[in-house]
């Protein structure tokens, strides 16, 4: 789409043109300061420009926070829930993951990403009444190989993770029959699965579940800093595919991505220079997801009879039907659960 098709003041289009930047795939994938440098305008000027774009690159049409409420809204008409397997992150996230939509889990390295995905390859497997669809999942990795023992173990304590379901129930489910696993090494063979081999399983009620394993390692890998236009052109394609797969089979796609440094402070100060992080892949890929969430790894650990576990937060940083907030966690034996308070603190890792 060309940018002279916005709804945009006419001195800002008349600007954006001068500048060269013709289609809106071009303002998504550069940034503001830079959009400013190139443009002449006041940020206020490019704040419009940037929401227009975003709202011309959506393949849906935003979800009123009112039709979820009412249940009026594909993927929430049944008041379906993916539960997280914790009643404490159960609250957070509203009864659990919203069944329809592409739902993204960024964080650091080791801060219980991958812990909380297994986690939910086994929930998804659960009746309704329980929290889960009655089907599997289907676990694509890009990067690490698949963590299979973990998995074997988190299944042996279900019972203690699941005391809310009777053990003759838990005991009847063939947890490890039913995630199927894909190893993707390039975009290509990523494409391959999402378009072929996943949608099979879909069709046939094998899974209800589509995790990616992680969405920026291989967008990361393939493309220097210079090919952010055939880049944005490629994390488009995937994006719509996976739309494609929630839209079409009413299924949850959970997206694993990783984060970037984010560094503030005033310019010529000698003085210290704060850092936090952000999800990966920028603008383009924020507005292509329905719920981002976020794990981080805090400072101290926690105690529980002879186990230990570093702290986490799980952060809701924006969705339509929720409000912002977190709860701390814990990595356990038999999973991750919420912290109902916060606990006293043991040293610093």
């Amino acid at each position: 789409m060309d940018c002279d098709q916005l709804e945009l003041n006419p001195r800002i289009t008349a600007a954006v043109r001068r500048a060269k930047v013709k289609t809106v795939r071009d303002v998504m994938c550069v940034s503001g300061p830079d959009l400013q440098r190139l443009t002449g305008l006041s940020r206020s000027d490019i704040q419009q420009l940037i929401l227009a774009a975003a709202a011309a690159s959506r393949r849906s049409r935003p979800i009123p926070a009112l039709l979820l409420h009412r249940g009026e809204c594909r993927g929430f008409e049944s008041g379906l829930r993916l539960s997280a397997g914790c009643p404490v992150l159960d609250r957070l996230l509203g009864g659990g993951l919203p069944v329809g939509g592409v739902i993204e889990l960024s964080g650091e390295s080791g801060a219980g990403k991958t812990q909380l995905a297994l986690q939910l390859c086994l929930s998804v497997q659960y009746p309704p009444r329980y929290g889960g669809l009655g089907s599997g999942a289907v676990y694509i990795c890009t990067e690490d190989r698949f963590p299979s023992r973990r998995l074997q173990q988190l299944i042996g304590q279900q019972v203690y993770l699941r005391s809310d379901v009777p053990p003759a129930e838990i005991s009847r489910l063939r947890f490890s029959d039913h995630v199927y696993i894909e190893h993707t090494a390039d975009l290509v063979s990523l494409h391959t699965c999402l378009s072929r081999r996943v949608p099979l399983l879909l069709a046939r009620g094998l899974v209800r579940l589509v995790v990616v394993d992680s969405v920026a390692s291989l967008f990361r890998s393939e493309f220097q800093a210079a090919d952010w236009l055939e880049r944005t052109r490629h994390l488009l394609t995937f994006s719509s595919c996976l739309h494609h797969l929630s839209h079409e089979f009413n299924t949850p796609v959970l997206c694993i991505n990783q984060v970037t440094g984010v560094f503030s402070g005033s310019v010529g100060s000698l003085g210290p220079v704060s850092a936090s992080v952000s999800p990966a892949l920028g603008l383009a890929w924020a507005n292509q997801v329905l719920v981002r969430l976020m794990m981080h790894r805090l400072q101290g650990t926690v105690s529980r009879a002879d186990q230990r576990s570093a702290l986490r937060r799980l952060e809701v940083v924006f969705a339509p039907h929720l409000a912002q907030g977190g709860r701390d966690a814990a990595v356990w034996t038999e999973g991750v659960r919420g912290l109902a308070e916060t606990p006293p603190f043991d040293a610093p890792l």
